[in-house]
């Protein structure tokens, strides 16, 4: 059976973006570790970064996967130089969670709710 273009778009795009998450949630992790040494989480990261670049680029059109990928491509460029892990985590710590409130910003509010808001700000 011959796949469409459309279809292997979608899979790719699928892909990149389970692997983007993949990244954000093993360097949540590594963070949180505080037994983890500076060698080991760069070993790990870089690793994941050339996992990542040999996947086909897709265009993000949500919010949430831009700013995964600029994460990891800024976190990328810090890590390139001298850094103290210690002095990193709580940043990217508070960076990550950042990130995760986006995905959920969704689900914090039901549909029935929603045009509530907007009455309450004209009344």
């Amino acid at each position: 059976m011959k796949w469409t273009p459309k279809q292997i778009e979608k899979y790719n795009r699928q892909k990149y973006i389970s692997f983007l998450e993949k990244i954000t949630k093993n360097l949540f992790k590594m963070f949180r570790d505080k037994t983890i040494s500076q060698d080991i989480f760069t070993k790990r990261f870089f690793e994941l970064k050339v996992q990542l670049n040999r996947l086909p680029e897709v265009v993000l059109s949500s919010q949430y996967h831009r700013e995964m990928q600029n994460y990891i491509d800024n976190l990328y460029m810090e890590l390139k130089g001298d850094f103290d892990l210690n002095s990193v985590r709580e940043l990217n710590m508070t960076n990550l969670n950042r990130i995760q409130k986006l995905k959920n910003r969704a689900s914090y509010r039901r549909d029935k709710h929603k045009g509530s808001v907007d009455r309450e700000v004209w009344n």
